[in-house]
């Protein structure tokens, strides 16, 4: 399935997906906040630290099977394959966005 993205979160999934991630600070805000798996990174330099801790560790694919939005808040359902234990997996992302980009990410089963 297509799901159009803004280009922030298209931005945010390809880093995810192993791009380069210079570009995190122009799909989050300064100060954003993402909460995954218990832990949460607040800034640009921690959420890009997550980012590369969790590639180091696994090889995965997120890939958008569905994107619903209300104002600047939104849900975006994904599926991640991997190398990691019980692969594939769905997963959500809470999204809100300030200013058109990230301002608060939550990663939820």
């Amino acid at each position: 399935m297509s799901v159009s993205l803004s280009t922030p979160i298209a931005t945010y999934i390809a880093i995810s997906n192993g791009a380069d991630d210079a570009p995190l600070a122009e799909c989050f805000t300064a100060d954003a906040r993402v909460v995954d798996e218990g832990q949460t990174h607040q800034g640009i330099a921690a959420i890009r630290a997550w980012l590369r801790d969790t590639r180091r560790q696994f090889d995965y694919h997120v890939a958008p099977t569905d994107v619903s939005r209300d104002g600047d808040k939104m849900v975006m359902s994904t599926t991640v394959t991997g190398d990691f234990p019980g692969s594939p997996v769905q997963l959500f992302h809470h999204i809100e966005l300030a200013d058109e980009r990230i301002q608060s990410l939550e990663i939820t089963p």
